[in-house]
């Protein structure tokens, strides 16, 4: 099989489970090392597993997205190894309370900030030197239609991810003139345990797998992806340009 990141180094937050396995596994099937981050450490040994059935091979860096901390010691560690980074992906994210926003304790609130904002804030931050050393640095982060589509009792979500949207396009405004590719991607409801969560009563199987959605994913990844400051949107199969409003 062809494996167009050969050599490279790829770096997926939330790696344990759903999209973020399903990209972490992808990666490796084309060829990069993993760095998978997640808090569960059982179930980032079976990402290590899967990889090297892969052909590929992982570094298993076990990390709640909040230990800020902990961002900036990977980056080193990352560097003393490697001295760049190919591939970033910021997937690592949480829903949060679903309730009306004035009932939303404040501790919820700022998790969700913590984890679906700030986090990526660090690793931004982190890893921008890193990304920058790679000849075809590339950085895709999983945002949502929540982002636009404020939708009652997901107010904390909504939020983060809009300003995730910003932040990502920001990076992408001031990395314009370097070989360094930064997008946005919305997987849309996929069949994955945080979807069930939000809506029990959905059949899964109409909804596509985290497996399909990583392959666009990795299509992102690829030093061939030119284009920067853009959004996927899977469930159009489409990228789409940020437009002002009307």
């Amino acid at each position: 099989m062809p494996q167009p990141l050969a050599g490279s180094i790829a770096l997926v937050t939330g790696a344990s489970r759903g999209i973020g396995r399903a990209t972490a596994l992808a990666l490796a099937g084309a060829g990069a090392h993993i760095v998978a981050v997640a808090r569960t450490v059982g179930a980032l040994e079976e990402i290590d597993d899967a990889a090297r059935a892969a052909g590929s091979s992982a570094t298993l860096v076990p990390l709640d997205m909040r230990d800020y901390a902990g961002i900036y010691r990977l980056a080193a560690a990352v560097n003393e190894r490697y001295q760049r980074l190919d591939v970033m992906i910021g997937n690592a994210g949480v829903v949060g309370q679903r309730s009306p926003l004035d009932h939303i304790e404040p501790q919820n609130w700022d998790e969700v900030m913590a984890v679906n904002v700030t986090a990526n804030w660090h690793l931004i931050r982190a890893m921008d030197a890193l990304l920058k050393r790679a000849p075809a640095g590339r950085a895709v982060f999983l945002t949502s239609g929540a982002a636009t589509n404020a939708r009652a009792y997901a107010g904390p979500y909504s939020a983060s991810k809009a300003a995730l949207d910003a932040l990502a396009r920001t990076y992408a405004a001031e990395t314009s003139s370097t070989p360094l590719r930064v997008n946005l991607f919305n997987p849309g409801p996929t069949r994955t345990r945080m979807r069930a969560q939000v809506m029990p009563g959905e059949d899964p199987m109409t909804l596509p797998t985290a497996e399909e959605v990583a392959e666009k994913i990795v299509a992102l990844c690829l030093p061939s992806f030119s284009e920067t400051g853009k959004l996927y949107d899977f469930p159009q199969r489409k990228l789409l340009q940020f437009m002002p409003p009307a």
